[in-house]
């Protein structure tokens, strides 16, 4: 635009010059007013003197008047071709198409961040609908595993009421079984409430000074239940006498327990889940190890999300709502701390990652 506006005031100047020192060019003009309007010589040089010559400024400034407007006119006509391509590329952002956004080359940097936003928002809405998708199946899954407890809970019952006379062995019997469900359908319906507590509340943190070995002796001894025979598995607790951990006991106790939960439902019949325990640093660094199958690679990144079940096959024994270790990890962020896992075909460990001492102050995240 520069360019054409210097090559226009070179013009004016050019053409002034032309007029007020080229007489050749005033002698022509002179000639065509007589020949034109049949004017005397006289008469002709005199209208060319007082129109021409003497307002040699007003014409010039008239003629660089007119190149402005035009070249004005074309350089909105210039902005706007670019403008209407930048339009037309921010409508391509709400197409469902695959097809990237072309500009010309002068709008290589937009063309170049519209992609980038297009791209990331194709990202986000896959990722919203992968959400929505494992929220759905997560309803599937649990009304699924709801309906199977609670109709051996009406079908023992039923059994009960019908037989009052029934054998005391046999009736203690339904009974056992009739309470295992019931624990069951508590456990599922807690994991309903677990969806809208831990997506409306922040977590609070009540900390306090923990004895880790006994806490993991603890929890070891609780789960005794779910290594008994027949598949003969082991938990091997290895931590420092006097580790001490500044936190929530509770809610670290809940981490523990869903990461230990997962080790034994996965391990292998007659193996040892070890679980240890060592100052790093200025951190706690808790491992859980157990040998079973390996998590593949692509689930590595995904098994801490809400709603992602490891177990595709919906076990009731295994499957869960798949917030187990969503929670663990919001828990363990809120500690300011992290939590990761590797997965091979020899072992899987999870790893927990805890600040050794935080400040008192600092009750809640």
């Amino acid at each position: 635009m520069l360019l054409i506006v210097f090559a226009a005031a070179a013009i004016v100047i050019f053409l002034r010059f032309v007029i007020q020192k080229n007489f050749s060019v005033g002698d022509s003009i002179v000639r065509f007013l007589m020949n034109t309007f049949h004017l005397r010589e006289n008469v002709a040089l005199l209208i060319y003197r007082l129109t021409f010559y003497n307002n040699i400024e007003v014409i010039t400034l008239i003629v660089i008047l007119v190149f402005l407007v035009i070249i004005f006119k074309f350089s909105i006509s210039w902005f706007t071709k670019y403008f209407d391509e930048v339009s037309a590329g921010m409508d391509k952002l709400a197409e469902e198409s695959d097809a990237e956004i072309t500009l010309s080359s002068e709008l290589d940097f937009m063309e170049n961040k519209l992609n980038q936003i297009k791209n990331n928002l194709e990202r986000q809405k896959k990722a919203a609908l992968d959400a929505e998708q494992r929220k759905n199946d997560l309803v599937v899954y649990l009304a699924h595993d709801i309906k199977t407890p609670l109709t051996s809970v009406i079908g023992y019952l039923s059994l009960l009421d019908e037989a009052p006379d029934m054998p005391s062995e046999q009736k203690a019997k339904y009974v056992g079984i009739t309470l295992e469900k019931a624990y069951r359908l508590e456990q599922l319906i807690n994991e309903f409430f677990e969806i809208t507590r831990f997506n409306l509340q922040t977590i609070v943190l009540n900390k306090e000074k923990i004895n880790l070995l006994f806490m993991l002796q603890q929890m070891a001894d609780e789960f005794y239940p779910m290594l008994t025979p027949p598949l003969e598995r082991q938990v091997s607790v290895n931590v420092p006498d006097g580790l001490t951990l500044w936190g929530d006991a509770d809610k670290l106790a809940r981490v523990f327990n869903n990461i230990l939960k997962n080790a034994i439902a996965y391990s292998y019949e007659n193996s040892v889940i070890d679980i240890s325990a060592k100052e790093q640093d200025e951190n706690i660094v808790i491992t859980f190890m157990n040998q079973g199958n390996p998590i593949p690679q692509e689930k590595l990144e995904t098994i801490f999300e809400k709603f992602f079940r490891l177990d595709t096959s919906r076990s009731t024994n295994t499957g869960g709502a798949g917030l187990g270790l969503a929670i663990a990890k919001e828990i363990v962020n809120a500690h300011g701390g992290n939590i990761f896992v590797q997965s091979n075909t020899e072992k899987t460990v999870f790893t927990v990652v805890l600040p050794q001492k935080q400040e008192k102050d600092k009750l809640s995240a």
